[in-house]
């Protein structure tokens, strides 16, 4: 009988408290859902047969991990939120005659009921929505492969195992707040935290501090592979900063509010302001959370979608020519008899090509100072760049010039600096710039974008030999020029990677140890690799960012509800000496304004102070169109602000509902 009564009682507070846990149940459905889909995805066989599979599983079973402790974050936090309107009801009981053992009986039967039914519903609409899901992201990656429909029993079992983790977790917290608490402070618990906070200038110091130091990272980085060691640090530190500025700025902001007769002594205003001072301390880290949460929205999904979109500019910044042979450690003999293998091969394919670029050059990773260019690291001063050395003769047959130089002379060409000097110093060996040329049909475009980068045209490949000889003090045998052969072609895809195959089966070879080693790729070769990896990127942004959605969504809603009960008396005592319900709806509307959209609005900020960081880490993703990231970052920001207003629009009608 008695855990009849109990289960009972269970289930009556749910139902009757089924405005706060209405809303909690459904997140731990989706994000059930989503854990098992992306759990699903990552372990379905027959993804093993795609191209690129490795890279989209791999993608996929990091997506689920971020899923999984990013369920367990929101879930626990939200919760929060469901304790907070519930500290009341559970004193209650406790002051009615329940002990604290009772309390945590129903409090566990309350956990099983949420738990089981939201585990049970989440796979079950997982199980439903994985199908279409894995049909979805076959379609992102143009692969037309069947797959029947099927359950991943260790998906389940990994699913449940989880979220029973979670909301055993959830419940201790619960029963350990329940314990520690006194009935009085769970009677009274909804309105702790009404004193007036101090505004605290060390931490909104702070909090300035570590955002402008995030910005003027994101800032100041030009290198890719700068920005990729940077970004992660500059992520803490804005996040850190954000945190600061809300809970500090805030309180400031609007104490400077109360502090404008002109603005503060108006109906609408002055309740507003004096209501969200008093509670801002709690406020201000749900503020800061919304803020972090529509960040990382806006950067997943802006970045994702602008990779997908720009694959071909991105295969094309990869592949400057549809086919390229390489070749390292090649003698001049050895070249040419390689591009008359290669040369024999196209014409026999019959395969009309365009655009081709044949040379060799020494490349090589340098520091350098102005005008002197050494190993190593070079020093604190020193920058790092990529340099490339042409022979004479192979450059007056790349660009069909017939340009002479003296023994000590040469041509600088650099692509992405600019070079001013009248000579250049490798070591001891120092040269005379005759010329800084203002073009070169050379094919890497793509190294471009990576480092500064220089090509030296020199007399001749002693000139190279000589340079390298006092480069590296004698040590270590001579290493022949490498080769690049490139070319473009009009034949349709599957002619492309015909052709490829020919080529790589041909002349490919890993040198022996002792011969070149020489490499055959194209574009359309690679395309469904770039599909894997691209459009599993893409599928895990929109995936990752519905999921960020849904959690801004849910603090927001309890945000606005919390607050609702809160103002619910404040409301009711203004009416009653005289406040009109159009006068309440004003105050209702002035103070949701005043700092529901400062979230939205740092966002914005955050993500245009890091578009310069996140352009050079997609270059190391091949993507170089900086218009089509930001027209994807403008399209993504408005999008989001849409639901962001449509949010507001919900939350602002129940908290009306509830004050009113």
């Amino acid at each position: 009988m008695g855990n009849f009564f109990y289960g009972r009682l269970a289930g009556t507070n749910i139902r009757k408290n089924s405005r706060i846990y209405l809303p909690y149940i459904l997140s731990c459905i989706f994000t059930v859902a989503m854990f098992y889909i992306m759990l699903f995805l990552s372990l379905n066989k027959g993804m093993s047969v795609m191209p690129g599979a490795q890279a989209l599983t791999t993608i996929m079973a990091l997506g689920s991990i971020v899923i999984g402790i990013f369920s367990a974050v929101i879930l626990l936090y939200t919760n929060s939120f469901l304790m907070k309107r519930r500290k009341k009801e559970l004193g209650l009981y406790n002051i009615l005659g329940m002990g604290k053992n009772h309390i945590a009986r129903v409090m566990t039967l309350e956990t099983l009921y949420v738990g089981l039914g939201a585990i049970v519903a989440g796979l079950f609409i997982g199980i439903l929505l994985s199908k279409l899901m894995l049909m979805l992201l076959l379609r992102m990656l143009r692969f037309n492969i069947p797959f029947g429909f099927e359950i991943s029993p260790v998906a389940v079992g990994v699913t449940v195992v989880l979220f029973a983790a979670i909301f055993f977790v959830t419940l201790l917290v619960n029963l350990g707040r329940v314990r520690l608490s006194k009935p009085i402070e769970l009677l009274y618990g909804g309105n702790v935290g009404e004193r007036e906070p101090k505004t605290k200038w060390p931490l909104a110091l702070i909090g300035f501090l570590a955002l402008g130091a995030g910005y003027v990272i994101a800032i100041v980085t030009d290198n890719p592979i700068q920005a990729l060691g940077w970004f992660f640090i500059a992520v803490l530190l804005v996040i850190l900063g954000t945190y600061c500025l809300f809970t500090a700025g805030s309180i400031a902001l609007l104490k400077a509010l109360r502090g404008n007769k002109a603005y503060y002594y108006k109906t609408s205003h002055f309740t507003s302001v004096s209501g969200m001072i008093y509670r801002m301390k709690q406020n201000a880290v749900g503020l800061a959370n919304i803020c972090i949460l529509s960040t990382m929205v806006l950067v997943m999904v802006s970045t994702t979608v602008s990779l997908y979109l720009g694959m071909e500019d991105a295969l094309r910044s990869r592949f400057p020519r549809n086919i390229e042979i390489t070749a390292s450690h090649i003698g001049k003999a050895e070249s040419l008899a390689l591009e008359q293998k290669a040369d024999d091969i196209v014409r026999q394919s019959g395969v009309p090509v365009e655009n081709v670029v044949k040379y060799r050059y020494k490349a090589s990773s340098m520091a350098y100072s102005g005008t002197v260019f050494s190993t190593g690291n070079g020093g604190g001063s020193a920058s790092i760049a990529t340099v490339f050395f042409i022979p004479l003769d192979e450059y007056n047959k790349l660009q069909g010039t017939s340009v002479t130089l003296q023994p000590r002379e040469l041509l600088v060409y650099a692509p992405n600096t600019e070079y001013g000097g009248q000579y250049v110093s490798f070591g001891k060996e120092t040269f005379s710039v005759k010329d800084v040329v203002q073009s070169l049909n050379v094919e890497d475009s793509y190294t471009l974008s990576l480092s500064d980068t220089f090509y030296f045209i020199v007399p001749d490949e002693q000139a190279v030999k000589d340079i390298y000889g006092t480069m590296t003090a004698g040590s270590g045998d001579w290493e022949e020029l490498s080769y690049y052969y490139g070319f473009d072609t009009q034949a349709v895809d599957a002619v492309q990677t015909l052709l490829t195959s020919r080529l790589e089966t041909a002349l490919g070879t890993d040198g022996g140890g002792k011969g070149p080693y020489v490499y055959v790729a194209s574009a359309e070769a690679s395309r469904d690799s770039f599909l894997s990896l691209y459009g599993g990127l893409f599928f895990l942004g929109l995936f990752l960012g519905a999921l960020f959605i849904m959690a801004t969504v849910i603090i927001m809603y309890y945000k606005q509800v919390s607050e609702g009960y809160d103002d619910k008396k404040r409301f009711e005592i203004m009416q009653k000496v005289g406040l009109s319900r159009t006068e309440v709806k004003k105050a209702i509307r002035s103070q949701v304004l005043t700092v529901f959209f400062l979230p939205l609005v740092a966002a914005g900020i955050h993500i245009l102070a890091a578009f310069k960081m996140i352009t050079k880490l997609l270059f190391l993703l091949n993507l170089t169109n900086v218009p089509l990231f930001a027209l994807c970052t403008l399209g993504t920001l408005v999008a989001f602000a849409a639901i962001y207003a449509v949010v507001y629009a919900l939350t602002a009608r129940a908290y009306y509902k509830i004050v009113s």
